[in-house]
């Protein structure tokens, strides 16, 4: 009941935030007229690297199971982004693909690896993008509001500390050691084996998953940057290098793939700029339209590989019906 009401939240946010932007803040025409004219050459280089950025997290992900001394194959991953990815696109939850990920990789290991590895590749990804951001503000700390000098403050300080406190460890364990087995980070509860995956892979490969993050964040801002491009925001890419973090984090507002919140955010980022704000809500549409596009690409790939599974179980099958008989005669 209550995942339902979740869903149902989810769906609420994405239609008001969408409802409120087209009925209070642009004219739909105006904006669907940016769509329309948008530069399907800059669209296109975003939708690339986006497949590209797939790989790349899918390598972050081998280090941190082989960190574990898990060995899965890299196209195996791959493979699992791009299901984890159609999900994240058409569920009401922008995490519905990690949850895939994790469901799908317990087939090749444990369940505490799998979802402890999926969090600590996302988490990795999420605190290399805040110390980006933070490096590039001081450049662009002119261009923008107060206010959203202290928000990208606020999200990167409290980031960094929680990162900073689930990768040390102890300290946690620590202090949830009071707490029920189910909650607490230490002992033998399902959190703390999950706990124990993250904290497990070790810093050699933390260390190395950090910095193929900064890779894959690099990739992250120019598809920001193209799509900003393709609707016609002139906005220099040190603002996307500042701006993104809080594009990224916005992900975490309960939303359909991030529909009306991401359009929301990006009106609120680019408009103090002198972007027109029918251009920054294209530019939300824009990011959207990418994520959809390699979302159907996985979608393609799961579908293919359940096909090919069932046709292997049926052959299966089959073949033990042919031994079953055989051995009657």
């Amino acid at each position: 009941m209550k995942k339902r009401w979740l869903n149902v939240l989810r769906i609420v946010i994405s239609a008001g935030a969408l409802a409120f932007l087209f009925w209070r803040v642009v004219s739909p025409d105006e904006t669907l007229d940016v769509v329309r004219r948008a530069d399907l050459s800059y669209l296109f280089v975003a939708f690339s690297l986006f497949v590209i950025s797939l790989v790349i997290r899918a390598y972050r992900w081998i280090i941190l199971l082989r960190g574990l001394d898990l060995e899965v194959s890299l196209d195996r991953l791959v493979r699992l982004y791009f299901v984890g990815q159609f999900f994240s696109s058409f569920l009401p939850t922008q995490f519905g693909g990690d949850v895939m990920r994790a469901v799908e990789l317990t087939e090749d290991t444990d369940a505490s690896a799998a979802v402890g590895t999926v969090l600590l590749d996302r988490m990795t990804g999420l605190l290399v993008l805040l110390v980006m951001g933070l490096a590039a503000l001081p450049f662009v700390v002119t261009q923008m509001e107060a206010w959203l000098v202290f928000l990208l403050l606020g999200v990167t300080s409290v980031g960094l500390i929680l990162g900073a406190l689930i990768l040390e460890g102890r300290l946690l364990r620590r202090v949830t050691g009071w707490l029920p087995k189910a909650l607490s980070l230490s002992g033998q509860g399902v959190l703390a084996q999950i706990y124990a995956a993250v904290t497990g892979c070790g810093w050699p490969a933390v260390s190395r998953a950090l910095l193929v993050s900064v890779g894959f964040n690099v990739v992250n801002i120019l598809i920001n940057w193209l799509c900003g491009r393709a609707v016609g925001i002139g906005i220099g890419l040190g603002y996307f290098f500042a701006t993104t973090p809080i594009l990224s984090v916005s992900g975490l507002i309960p939303s359909i793939g991030g529909w009306g919140v991401r359009e929301a955010v990006s009106t609120a980022l680019f408009t103090p700029l002198g972007a027109d704000k029918s251009v920054a809500v294209a530019l939300g549409l824009a990011l959207n339209g990418v994520t959809l596009g390699t979302g159907l690409v996985g979608g393609l790939v799961y579908g293919v590989e359940k096909l090919c599974g069932r046709r292997a179980r049926l052959s299966q099958q089959h073949a033990q019906e042919d031994d079953h008989q055989h051995s009657q005669r």
